[in-house]
C-alpha cells in the first residue's frame, strides 16, 4: 500500500519512512504541507501520515483540503503532533483526521494504528463494492469479485455483510413456473 508521509523534520521523515518501508508500505515523502498537497493532487494515497506543524500548509489544513475534494476514493489521515491534549485532539478530528498520534512516536503503537487503518480501508472498499455496480453474468447471475472469481450473488453478499437470504417465489414466477409444474402432476 502506498502512503504519503508529510514531515518537515528531515531526520524524523527519513526515520519514519524507513520504519514504514520495513512494515511493507511504499512511502512517498513530502518535506512540507505544500509538497504534500501537490502530491495529493497528482495521485491517490490510501493513507496519509502528516505532521501537525509544517511550512506552507499545516497538517490540519492539509487534511481539510483533502476532505474538501470531490472524490469517491477515501484516504485515511493520521495526524502527528508534538503536543497532545484533548483540545489538540479535538481540533485535529474537526479538521477531518481519522486518527491522532503524539511524538515521540511509539513504533508498536504506530503499527497497531496502521493495521486498524487497513481494516477500515478494507471495510470501506467492501461497502463501496456493495453500493456500486457489480459485474454480473447475464445468464447465471453470478458476480465476479475482486480476485476475478465468479460466485453466487447470495454468497457474495453474505460474505461481505450481515445479510442472509431466504428464497420464495414472487407471484409472477409462481404463476409462470411453479403452478404449471404443480398442475402437470
Amino acid at each position: 500500500m502506498n502512503l504519503l508521509l508529510a514531515e518537515d523534520d528531515a531526520v524524523a521523515r527519513r526515520t519514519l519512512s524507513a520504519v514504514l518501508k520495513g512494515l511493507g508500505y511504499e512511502v512517498t515523502q513530502a518535506e512540507h504541507g505544500g509538497e504534500a498537497w501537490a502530491n495529493l493532487q497528482l495521485g491517490y494515497f490510501p493513507m496519509v501520515i502528516s505532521d501537525w506543524q509544517m511550512p506552507e500548509v499545516d497538517g490540519p489544513e492539509l487534511c481539510r483540503r483533502m476532505r474538501a475534494r470531490a472524490t469517491d476514493r477515501y484516504s485515511y489521515f493520521l495526524l502527528v503532533t508534538a503536543t497532545g491534549g484533548k483540545k489538540r485532539y479535538l481540533e485535529g478530528m474537526e479538521a477531518g483526521a481519522d486518527d491522532f498520534i503524539t511524538k515521540p512516536i511509539d513504533m508498536d503503537e504506530l503499527r497497531a494504528r496502521l493495521k486498524a487503518a487497513e481494516r477500515i480501508l478494507g471495510l470501506r472498499q467492501h461497502v463501496q463494492q456493495l453500493e456500486g455496480l457489480l459485474p454480473m453474468c447475464a445468464y447465471c447471475k453470478r458476480i465476479r469479485d475482486a480476485s476475478e472469481k465468479w460466485e453466487s450473488i447470495e454468497r457474495y453478499v453474505e460474505e461481505r455483510s450481515e445479510a442472509q437470504f431466504s428464497h420464495g417465489y414472487c407471484p409472477d414466477c409462481y404463476e409462470k413456473y411453479v403452478r404449471p409444474q404443480i398442475e402437470k402432476r
